[in-house]
């Protein structure tokens, strides 16, 4: 008798462990949020832009803490003043308000711990970034007046991004996780005659995660 009851609870202590250990992790996970970023076109004629946009996100989920992650997010226009002292680039000097959004597109891993109530999670994202700030500005400073600046070309929008960063998801159900908070180091790459070095930028994102395909690990 005592030996059943020993197998009993050796059997019952197994139970739980498998249980314990076969949680659940999904295989796709899609985002849908709002993001604001603090875009620094060129710290050298102009202040930060503040831009509020929204995007999405698409994880592939590899394991239950490694995914390969999409990311693509929208910010609209806003106003801001370029003033350029006189320099070989800009030999009268020039000064206008510029309007300019920025588009980015965004691919690499994502590492994410599942703990009870909270999955944390970390990002190093590689890609592509648009913006019509600089040619909004060559149409505004440059083309007006003959010789205000020492270039014909319109710079180009596209650029080389990276983002660095990571955030917290609560899950509100088996589907369903809401993002209070996502934040990161947006760098850009523009360079031409108005910006000639990296822009250091800032994102906030929050939103909700969807989750689909669920499977045991």
């Amino acid at each position: 008798m005592k030996r059943f009851r020993a197998f009993q609870l050796a059997t019952a202590v197994v139970l739980l462990g498998l249980s314990a250990w076969a949680q659940e992790f999904p295989r796709v996970e899609v985002g849908a949020d709002y993001s604001y970023a603090r875009f620094a076109p060129s710290s050298a004629y102009t202040q930060g832009h503040s831009l509020n946009g929204g995007g999405g996100s698409l994880v592939v989920n590899i394991n239950e803490y490694l995914g390969i992650k999409m990311d693509l997010q929208g910010f609209q226009s806003t106003t801001n003043t370029f003033n350029i002292p006189q320099n070989p680039v800009f030999p009268g000097g020039a000064s206008g308000k510029v309007s300019g959004d920025l588009f980015t597109y965004l691919f690499g891993p994502i590492i994410k711990v599942r703990a009870h109530g909270f999955h944390p999670f970390g990002e190093l994202l590689f890609g592509a970034a648009h913006s019509n700030v600089y040619g909004n500005a060559f149409k505004q400073i440059c083309q007006p007046i003959a010789g205000t600046c020492s270039f014909s070309k319109s710079p180009a929008d596209d650029a080389f991004a990276m983002d660095f960063g990571g955030g917290v998801d609560i899950p509100l159900g088996k589907t369903i996780e809401f993002r209070p908070v996502e934040i990161g180091y947006l760098l850009t790459r523009f360079t031409n005659q108005f910006s000639n070095t990296n822009q250091n930028n800032f994102r906030y994102s929050a939103g909700l995660v969807f989750n689909f395909g669920h499977t045991s690990y």
